[in-house]
């Protein structure tokens, strides 16, 4: 097995920086050793380098080496339309989503947006996220594959939509079924590729769709399920129009079996007392889109409460309602953010949250997120001085958080100088 020792300032997590002081949650080693795809070691480098001889040694100086990004919410099939001016999100959606995610009827079509979408993220140190696809299979199809032939750890679905939807987008309880099953029953748990059932959200499904895909998350207890909750004041009144007999929005789902651990739950920012005391019970995922929040206009997520409250919560772009495909930009947008709601988040936070939080939202941490012997080696080095603006900050710092804090504020894929996706280095700057 050929061994690579990766020196520099390397960070991990020893516990959740919410619940925990941030100095008893975080490491700090001078090295870290992989090889066959793997995290092997993680220490002082003397130490790991008298017992790994033979590794190949690799010196980043001061970069930070940490796990590569999570996104725990995104979706793909956006790309091209991210940053589209002016909507709130029902004309957002009709105005510039669903004609874009007609055109993945096309084979050829999802796979360039595929290839492009990849490229897109891996140079800003995400190495893993969860995405919705289209009502078209071909979609999903392009995804996992592209995801496979990279070696990329994904989770990843059909959306299914039957009504309140154009009809180049429609499709029938009984297709989303068959289509889903078909698709979990080819990619999910081949290689590094996961399976989330997903209806977009209630108001684009009937009740005998969710109830169909309901059935599907019974049958196949293994895979994700994810869907949006909650984003909108105008959305939660249009769902209380369509679901009259419906506790709240969160009921729009658990009457047709789609609450459960290995739910994933977008946005959340609105919340009845009952659906934060359900969620919580349930063990449940939620997900904070920072970005895209602001960007639409939806409103601010109540991160501080809900981590008190015992809440799994994840972070993620959202791209493209989110106008940024980077993580980094993400972390400071939830900054903000909390900042507005009287929080100001730590960068050992914002981190976990953009790593191990997200992994563990979509039932991965055991693989992701973390530089945790035998672990997934999927890693990035941050460059704590990718532009002069940044650089001359750090130059003033007096510690590793007011040396790290800058590049979550400022910084871009011009931060990120390298990736290694399952132990593999992916030469973002070349």
């Amino acid at each position: 097995m050929t061994e690579t020792l990766l020196t520099g300032r390397v960070l991990s997590f020893d516990g959740n920086p919410f619940d925990t002081d941030f100095t008893d949650a975080t490491r700090l080693d001078e090295a870290v050793v992989i090889g066959a795809g793997k995290i092997i070691a993680v220490g002082a480098a003397d130490d790991l380098r008298r017992a790994h001889p033979w590794a190949t040694h690799s010196n980043w100086g001061n970069h930070v080496l940490m796990a590569g990004f999570v996104d725990a919410h995104v979706h793909y099939p956006q790309t091209a339309m991210i940053a589209s001016w002016g909507k709130r999100l029902i004309d957002w959606l009709n105005t510039y989503t669903f004609p874009e995610e007609a055109r993945f009827v096309d084979p050829a079509y999802a796979r360039e947006v595929a290839a492009r979408y990849f490229d897109l993220t891996v140079a800003c140190g995400t190495t893993t996220m969860c995405s919705y696809c289209t009502t078209h299979p071909t979609s999903v199809d392009a995804f996992f594959a592209e995801a496979q032939a990279r070696g990329q750890s994904v989770v990843a679905g059909k959306t299914c939509m039957d009504r309140n939807t154009p009809d180049d987008l429609r499709d029938t309880a009984q297709t989303a079924y068959d289509d889903s099953k078909a698709l979990l029953d080819r990619w999910h748990g081949i290689d590094r590729l996961h399976y989330a059932i997903t209806p977009r959200f209630s108001p684009a499904s009937t009740p005998d769709q969710l109830t169909a895909l309901g059935q599907l998350w019974t049958e196949r207890p293994d895979s994700l399920m994810q869907t949006h909750l909650s984003e909108q004041i105008d959305e939660i009144a249009w769902v209380r129009g369509l679901f009259p007999d419906a506790r709240d929005y969160l009921d729009t789902y658990e009457q047709f079996g789609l609450l459960g651990a290995r739910g994933l739950y977008g946005h959340a920012i609105h919340l009845e007392p009952r659906e934060r005391d359900r969620l919580r019970e349930v063990g449940a995922a939620l997900v904070h889109c920072p970005t895209s929040n602001t960007f639409i206009g939806s409103g601010l997520f109540d991160m501080a409460g809900l981590m008190a409250s015992g809440h799994r919560i994840g972070l993620a772009t959202d791209t493209g309602g989110g106008s940024s495909f980077s993580m980094l930009r993400t972390m400071a947008a939830a900054y903000e953010i909390g900042q507005l709601r009287g929080t100001a988040l730590h960068p050992a936070q914002l981190l976990w949250l953009a790593t191990v939080g997200s992994a563990n939202a979509l039932g991965l941490g055991q693989q992701i997120g973390n530089l945790t012997p035998g672990g997934d080696a999927d890693l990035i080095a941050i460059n704590l001085s990718s532009t002069p603006a940044i650089a001359q900050r750090v130059a003033q710092a007096s510690d590793i958080w007011e040396a790290i804090f800058p590049t979550i504020m400022m910084g871009d894929d011009r931060a990120i100088d390298e990736v290694w996706i399952a132990g593999h280095a992916r030469g973002t700057k070349g």
